[in-house]
């Protein structure tokens, strides 16, 4: 390990950032990181649960004169979104993150970075560490599987927790109390593919949407950037001369916004040019309407090789599908200025031997929205004679106003900083929800530091923050017996 981080404040939350990093944990592949935590805990002595989800519930004793407080579980997840450039050479599945300072940022290297959600699993491993700090009893909870669809907590059994308190460390903006999000689900849709034989005449052209600026499908919603699937559907159907379509391939997880997709198209060798115009027109229309919000669209096309395309009946399901598909921001909230009451996002785009796939992840703070939206999911499926299913579905996460545990926070911020925290409700899906769920005597509430660009490769965490976010937690369970 480099020790890239080393020196920096609070000591034991960036040393442990920095030894997690070295274990890849990828959604599904979470086997290793279990393990190291499952270790962790029982090497400090303290009682440690590794179900078969692989979630991670380790329990550390109140301190003195804490006995009698409301136990608190600190929660986050141990599994990351794994994005990439396509120039960088990075294999999630064995090879480290590498981690670099920039000012008072943490990057790292042509990949994201796992600060979504490793400082949580960094500062809850620093508490249970620590042995200057007063707390209630503490239990950490870790879980498996959040970003690919929160199977973890699904599975989690919640009589193995016995707090009452959930301080979930899942937020990206200091200063704010997230106290309600979406739920959401996630949405299959498929149709079979069909292929002929290429035309001798005829020149295949690779055409490669990429330069956007992706983002978190949930926080970043609202900044209405590109959807690299969305753009190269507009594109194929636009096109000013007749084509084949031999595949298209876009994005690599459904809770981001996909940055790159690329389509092969077979073409008449006579027009050639005309199609190369035309993709640059499309180009400049892009970058004219994204000009603010996603200002460094690029198109490129050249010449490839092919040997089948797909029929065109297949091929003009597959334009429609890109073209109809519920995208984006469906309807913003009328009770609360400014957010995202339902949404989609379509990350995903595969042309496989039999069929071509399209995941979506579809997130509303009301379920009947959400029903709603994939009802047209499958309407459109079914009209083109196509699958659809779903899967991972999530409640939401009502607020609960006035709780106890909102009020020690507010307290707590204010009298740190002089002023009070931003109540504030999210398009993103937490786990509080489905946490609430199986323990319906709790209360909870997300915080966390500053973070940029999650979900791509240019994920960012402010060092300054996650000091002062420390600070914070660590005043919160010290200020719970003057609160008992």
């Amino acid at each position: 390990m480099e020790n890239v981080l080393k020196g920096l404040k609070p000591e034991l939350v960036f040393n442990y950032f920095e030894e997690i990093s070295q274990i890849p944990r990828g959604s599904g592949n979470e086997k290793a990181i279990s393990d190291y935590l499952k270790k962790f805990g029982e090497d400090l002595g303290l009682e440690t649960i590794q179900d078969d989800a692989l979630n991670i519930i380790i329990r550390k004793p109140a301190t003195k004169g804490y006995e009698n407080c409301p136990g608190v579980i600190l929660q986050g997840h141990m599994d990351m979104v794994c994005e990439k450039n396509k120039n960088t050479e990075h294999d999630f599945t064995k090879d480290p993150i590498k981690l670099r300072i920039e000012d008072d940022m943490i990057y790292a290297t042509g990949t994201t970075l796992g600060a979504d959600n490793g400082i949580a699993v960094a500062m809850g491993m620093a508490v249970l560490a620590s042995n200057d700090l007063a707390h209630p009893q503490i239990e950490v909870l870790i879980t498996s599987d959040e970003e690919a669809g929160m199977s973890g907590a699904m599975a989690l059994d919640g009589s193995n927790l016995k707090g009452q308190y959930i301080i979930n460390l899942d937020s990206e903006e200091e200063g704010f109390l997230l106290v309600s999000c979406a739920g959401g689900v996630t949405a299959h849709s498929k149709l079979n593919a069909e292929f002929t034989n290429v035309d001798a005449n005829k020149q295949a052209l690779l055409v490669d949407i990429k330069g956007l600026l992706g983002g978190h499908s949930g926080m970043d919603i609202i900044k209405q950037r590109a959807n690299s699937n969305i753009l190269m559907g507009r594109l194929l159907n636009s096109l000013c001369v007749d084509f084949d379509l031999a595949k298209v391939e876009g994005g690599s997880k459904n809770n981001a916004i996909p940055r790159e997709c690329e389509a092969v198209i077979v073409v008449d060798k006579n027009d050639v040019e005309k199609t190369m115009a035309c993709i640059k027109e499309m180009e400049n229309t892009f970058r004219h309407e994204f000009s603010t919000s996603d200002p460094d669209i690029v198109i490129e096309c050249s010449e490839t090789t092919v040997e089948k395309v797909l029929t065109d009946n297949c091929k003009n399901n597959v334009i429609r599908t890109l073209n109809l598909i519920p995208n984006g921001i469906q309807t913003m909230s009328m009770d609360i200025e400014g957010l995202v009451e339902s949404s989609t996002n379509l990350g995903v785009v595969r042309t496989l031997e039999n069929e071509v796939t399209f995941e979506c992840a579809v997130r509303s703070s009301v379920t009947s929205l959400k029903e709603n939206i994939t009802n047209k999911m499958n309407l459109l499926s079914q009209t083109l004679g196509g699958e659809f299913t779903l899967e991972s579905d999530y409640p939401a996460w009502e607020y609960a106003k006035g709780s106890k545990l909102e009020d020690i926070c507010v307290h707590t911020y204010e009298k740190l900083n002089g002023k009070k925290p931003v109540i504030q409700a999210i398009h993103a899906g937490l786990e509080c929800g489905l946490l609430l769920g199986k323990m319906p005597h709790a209360q909870a509430i997300s915080l966390g530091p500053n973070m940029f660009e999650v979900h791509t490769p240019n994920e960012h965490l402010s060092i300054s923050s996650t000091t002062r976010t420390w600070e914070y937690l660590v005043a919160i369970l010290k200020s719970m017996n003057e609160h008992n």
